[in-house]
């Protein structure tokens, strides 16, 4: 998977491409911790536009940064969802724990 990140203002950007698998759990959560650690962020919007693949392990992925950033405060988004993200997390409810647009 590769992973593209932004900050304007108080908001972060992460743009995922390729197969959300376990495989990129090292690099995602590196990447979400360096973020959500930035004080100065208060959102984080993961786009999924590009996800290619999503699986169970991908579910668990998500909770994480979830989790780190009801702890601090902060905001997760998922948005531009591809159709396989969409009825992926549609099926795992995952609409109910998310900000998804």
């Amino acid at each position: 998977m590769n992973i593209q990140t932004s900050i304007s203002h108080d908001q972060s950007l992460m743009r995922m491409s390729g197969r959300f698998d376990f495989n990129a759990h090292k690099v995602f959560r590196e990447t979400y911790q360096q973020l959500l650690d930035n004080s100065a962020v208060k959102s984080l919007t993961l786009d999924l536009s590009q996800v290619e693949y999503l699986d169970s392990s991908a579910l668990g992925m998500l909770l994480q940064p979830k989790e780190k950033a009801d702890a601090l405060n902060k905001v997760i988004r998922l948005q531009n969802c591809s159709q396989l993200a969409k009825d992926v997390l549609a099926i795992a409810n995952f609409d109910k724990l998310f900000d998804i647009s």
